[in-house]
């Protein structure tokens, strides 16, 4: 019995490992190793549903020419992301993506991308971006969110320790309520829901590279996130220590972006 036993074990073992390596997806860029144990097809149709209640419950801008100005930089991020991935045999990591950009009145400082393109700029962030490149900047690293699949990350993640690692389809019949808190903190909403998954230091270490590439590949100076970032660190408030954020400090922040400039910069056609 013990040995028929640890005969299952193994099996077990194997079994879920197998689904582990093949759940295990590469970021473009970074090339960095992820999990990923939601499908693209799910998440994208819960993120666009998602999207389009954000939009009924909050005030989209009637400013034509900030609206405008937002949507035209992300047709430039947008066409280059396409651009890139193509070019280097990824396209099909954003296959099913719908590209979409809104601007709401809304005083915070803040833009999100939730997954397959659906953007969404606060009015409050304007002031630092300050002009379009400042816009992309904003746009580029956002997107990169949705490209490296940080929301797919953070919910497999969350499935695993609040739902036991249940698949998505048995979470959302078993527990819909904190399945779809789950969902709307993995796709970065905000705390207005009243709960919100941070992404990691990784993460938006990660999408700042990545940022980096794509506004650069959409004609815009990469040289100019550094001014941003360091407008954002001015905007007040007492910062906690980097070990204790999900967010690398504003001094580590400019020092990795400064770094990787000469790789962003190759991308860069004035």
């Amino acid at each position: 019995m013990i040995k028929l036993l640890k005969k299952w074990q193994v099996v077990v073992s194997s079994v879920l490992l197998l689904g582990i390596v093949v759940a295990c997806a590469t970021v473009p860029i970074t090339g960095r190793k992820q999990l990923n144990l939601v499908s693209d097809s799910e998440m994208m149709s819960m993120s666009f549903t998602q999207y389009e209640e954000f939009l009924k419950e909050n005030k989209v801008s009637t400013d034509a020419e900030k609206t405008a100005l937002i949507k035209k930089v992300g047709q430039k991020i947008s066409a280059a992301v396409e651009k890139y991935m193509s070019d280097n045999g990824y396209s099909s990591q954003i296959s099913g993506f719908e590209w979409e950009f809104n601007l709401v009145e809304d005083e915070t400082p803040n833009a999100w991308c939730m997954p397959g393109g659906k953007v969404v700029f606060y009015t409050g962030i304007l002031p630092y971006c300050k002009d379009e490149t400042g816009i992309a900047v904003v746009m580029g690293h956002e997107i990169a969110h949705a490209v490296a699949k940080h929301g797919n990350e953070r919910m497999s993640q969350q499935l695993g320790v609040q739902l036991g690692g249940a698949a998505l389809s048995v979470a959302i019949s078993e527990k819909p309520e904190q399945t779809q808190q789950i969902a709307m903190a993995a796709f970065g909403l905000g705390s207005q829901y009243g709960f919100m998954l941070p992404f990691s230091r990784t993460h938006e270490t990660e999408a700042d590279k990545m940022g980096l590439i794509f506004m650069a590949m959409a004609g815009y100076n990469p040289n100019e996130a550094v001014p941003f970032w360091q407008r954002m660190s001015e905007m007040g408030g007492a910062a906690p220590p980097e070990w204790m954020s999900t967010h690398p400090s504003d001094e580590t922040r400019i020092k990795d972006l400064n770094a990787y400039m000469p790789e962003a910069l190759k991308y860069y056609k004035k």
